[in-house]
């Protein structure tokens, strides 16, 4: 029995070695999966934090396709833009191109009563007199800033539309900053693809007599305390134009040279642009004319409409005050035409 317990004691300390030997095994084993656990958790948390929640789900973001090429000839690429707004999202529309362009004119030559034709097409957005505004013409950078935001169809005004917009523009007068800025804005137009409209008038002094008449209105508001420099009834426009300015006969020659003179320095600064030439009076006899528009535009041809009613109507004698002073001076000149000119529909 002494002879056995040696034996016995060596087994006992064989046993418990294999125990501690399988032990160590297992803590090996469980440090290695705690190890591998971290590390995949810690991978996992970087991909989570690199997605932004909403409402506690990830906002997972689809990579969209590229716009398909449009079906258009090589010269039109530098007019066809895919804007892309800040402050909504174009969705369906995204990859429905768009043309940029602006309505250079005149006070009092029919560029809104034009604007509002524009405005009835589902596609065109026309944004209005946007540079009456002083401060967005101060310089070349609040001018600039603007247009992007017009461009970029982040403008909000009553021309936005629920269609997918085609073209997008504005209205431009000459006398706010754009002669003085003309080398600029013809760059921008250029680099932008900004496509212009003229609009102006051939009767000169039919434009002066609703410029004088119009301001005569800003200042007595003869409808019902209010200034219109548009209506939309006849007898609106029958009130507004009992009005009969006086013209200045003496320095008649020269406001009409100044005018005919900017109109042309217009022309001239803006002849490298994509351009179509309009007049009013044309307009006013032929709509068809409107249609050129919507093919330079490359909108779809539809019939446009505009609520407006012309103000002043028949012979320009039975508008002006000193009329016979008036065609006395015109007589024998260049402006002789004007005198006699007359249209309507």
């Amino acid at each position: 029995m002494a002879d056995d317990l040696p034996s016995f004691t060596k087994d006992v300390l064989l046993v418990k070695g294999l125990k501690n030997s399988t032990l160590v095994w297992r803590l090996v084993v469980l440090a290695f999966a705690m190890v591998c656990g971290v590390y995949i958790c810690s991978i996992c948390l970087k991909q989570i934090s690199t997605g932004s929640k909403i409402g506690g789900f990830l906002d997972i973001k689809v990579v969209q396709q590229p716009c398909p090429e449009p079906n258009i000839e090589p010269w039109e690429i530098p007019y066809v833009h895919y804007p892309n707004p800040k402050t909504y999202s174009r969705e369906e529309c995204s990859c429905h191109p768009v043309r940029y362009f602006t309505i250079l004119s005149m006070q009092r030559s029919g560029s809104g009563w034009f604007e509002t034709f524009l405005n009835s097409h589902p596609n065109i957005s026309s944004n209005g007199e946007i540079f009456s505004v002083k401060v967005r013409r101060s310089n070349m950078t609040t001018i600039t800033e603007t247009l992007d935001t017009i461009y970029n169809l982040d403008w909000v005004s009553s021309a936005s539309k629920n269609e997918c917009t085609a073209a997008v523009g504005l209205k431009w007068m000459l006398n706010q900053g754009l002669m003085q800025n003309h080398e600029d804005i013809a760059e921008y137009f250029r680099i932008h693809g900004v496509s212009v409209i003229f609009l102006f008038r051939r009767n000169l002094l039919r434009r002066m007599i609703s410029v004088l008449a119009n301001e005569y209105d800003r200042n007595a508001k003869i409808l019902n305390g209010t200034h219109k420099s548009h209506v939309h009834s006849p007898k609106e426009a029958e009130i507004l134009a009992k009005y009969k300015p006086k013209l200045n006969s003496t320095l008649l020659i020269a406001n009409l040279k100044q005018v005919n003179d900017t109109t042309t320095k217009a022309l001239e600064y803006f002849k490298s642009t994509r351009h179509i030439m309009l007049y009013y009076e044309d307009v006013v006899k032929n709509r068809t004319k409107l249609m050129d528009v919507m093919e330079f535009l490359k909108v779809p041809q539809m019939d446009l409409k505009s609520r407006q009613v012309k103000i002043h109507k028949g012979s320009l004698s039975s508008q002006v005050e000193n009329w016979d002073d008036v065609s006395k001076a015109l007589t024998g000149t260049q402006y002789e035409s004007f005198i006699h000119e007359d249209y309507r529909r």
